[in-house]
């Protein structure tokens, strides 16, 4: 029996059809084909009757930034906050089952508690995080299946759904990998920043071990020269480019970059400073009024250790 997660409709499932291509199952009483695929290119997988989310964005009230000319990473406007993108595709949060946490940055991280039927997996190392205190709902990943292709530690979620052991950005990092239609998106949630340190073999900027990290990126590098991979990054329009065109990673041939217009006239600030890497919003309320500028110059962000010249004014 098939359940539509859309309207709730129950319908024999159809017995010439695998689980992989019930991604893009019609439900014969809302006709639901186009939602499905539609969500499945915003990082959400429909498998039957289950609602799998990779990563759920930013929290609600997180401030805007406000970059200058001597800003060093600018992630772009706010269009809507996560929570409303997923309204707007037509789900309730109810229905999610699962979310497959890359790592515990709270700009992936940050709505977890806004799916409270959903089992939330993350690697086991993460656990202890402090993004992920007062949640009841996480299952620490042990990657107990083994081998992955080239990667050693996997976990099978569901089929064609995998969760790859990828320790280096954080202790904890995975990658996720979903299997579909001869193609492998790898759905990667900070290996690389943008789709150009791909090409070029660069780290990240952020790592709790850089050794772990090198040796990452070099699997996930030999990963995607040998198979057919749609690399599906964050904080890149490459990222969503890639998935909506099932656009075929090749090393050899980069994708061309092309560069934002970004307005630096003046705008109304607020005192506070927003972390470019991590999302953490620097307040002066919450540290006894103490202004961000007063900050010492070694100060750094407890959550991913980086100084003030990361941090963009909100």
């Amino acid at each position: 029996m098939m359940v539509c997660p859309i309207c709730g409709g129950k319908y024999a499932e159809r017995p010439a059809l695998s689980r992989k291509d019930n991604v893009t199952e019609i439900c014969p009483i809302c006709g639901v084909e186009e939602a499905l695929e539609v969500l499945h290119s915003k990082v959400c997988t429909v498998y039957s009757s289950e609602v799998i989310l990779i990563d759920t964005g930013l929290p609600a009230g997180t401030p805007e930034e406000v970059p200058d000319e001597n800003s060093p990473i600018f992630t772009g406007k706010d269009i809507c906050s996560y929570m409303e993108a997923f309204a707007a595709l037509g789900y309730k949060p109810e229905q999610v089952t699962k979310i497959l946490l890359t790592h515990k940055h709270n700009d992936h991280s940050g709505e977890l508690k806004s799916f409270p039927n959903a089992k939330i997996y993350v690697g086991a190392e993460e656990t202890s995080a402090t993004e992920l205190q007062g949640l009841d709902n996480i299952v620490p990943v042990e990657y107990t299946d083994g081998a992955y292709y080239n990667f050693p530690d996997s976990q099978k979620i569901v089929e064609g759904v995998y969760f790859i052991k990828a320790k280096g950005h954080t202790n904890g990092k995975s990658i996720v990998i979903v299997e579909n239609d001869d193609l492998f998106y790898m759905l990667h949630g900070d290996i690389t920043y943008m789709d150009e340190a791909l090409y070029e073999n660069k780290l990240s900027v952020v790592f709790d071990d850089l050794p772990a990290a090198r040796e990452t990126l070099d699997r996930v590098r030999d990963f995607v020269r040998n198979h057919p991979t749609v690399y599906c990054g964050t904080h890149t329009p490459q990222g969503y480019e890639n998935l909506e065109t099932k656009r075929v990673i090749d090393l050899d041939n980069p994708a061309p970059t092309v560069f934002a217009e970004v307005n630096f006239s003046s705008k109304e600030v607020s005192g506070k400073y927003v972390c470019s890497i991590c999302g953490y919003v620097y307040d002066p309320a919450e540290h006894d009024g103490v202004a961000f500028d007063d900050l010492p110059e070694d100060w750094k962000v407890i959550k991913c250790k980086q100084p003030k010249e990361k941090f963009n004014k909100a």
